[in-house]
């Protein structure tokens, strides 16, 4: 029997779809952060403070697009700059306190949002789902080189 990756293309294709348009999202609705904040917070929360050329790495975008992404961080006041702790030269940026509250709100609503969507499902569906999305994901980060750090 052929793998019927068709059918992975496709739910994939609206998975996007359904996140990043203005379709009902399973995250964020309402929420104040975009997805590139969400993300890039989300990284420095679980793995702590990082350069700029550590992100880039771990993100994979070039460092202009960072530095406007941290900018606007800085005076949201969502994180600030840090001496590398490591006693490196380069600075760091660490998520501040307010950082982490919204980050922490963001992903509740996240959560909530979720909840609602699978209300119908077992709780032995949804972790199925989530095992099968975390091979996903582990599968893509390895073959691109860029692993995640799962807390």
């Amino acid at each position: 029997m052929e793998k019927p990756t068709h059918l992975i293309d496709f739910e994939t294709m609206l998975l996007g779809r359904h996140v990043h348009h203005n379709s009902p999202r399973p995250r964020r609705s309402g929420g104040q952060l975009d997805s590139s904040a969400y993300v890039l917070l989300s990284r420095i929360d679980i793995e702590g403070p990082m350069s700029i050329g550590q992100l880039s790495d771990a993100l994979g975008l070039d460092t202009s697009t960072l530095h406007r992404q941290t900018t606007s961080m800085l005076g949201r006041r969502l994180l600030e700059r840090i001496p590398d702790p490591d006693g490196g030269m380069a600075r760091k940026f660490r998520i501040t306190d307010e950082g982490k509250a919204l980050l922490d709100g963001e992903r509740s609503g996240s959560i909530a949002a979720l909840d609602t969507m699978m209300a119908d499902w077992t709780a032995e569906d949804v972790a199925a789902f989530a095992a099968y999305l975390k091979r996903f994901n582990t599968d893509i980060e390895r073959m691109g080189g860029r692993p995640w750090p799962r807390p």
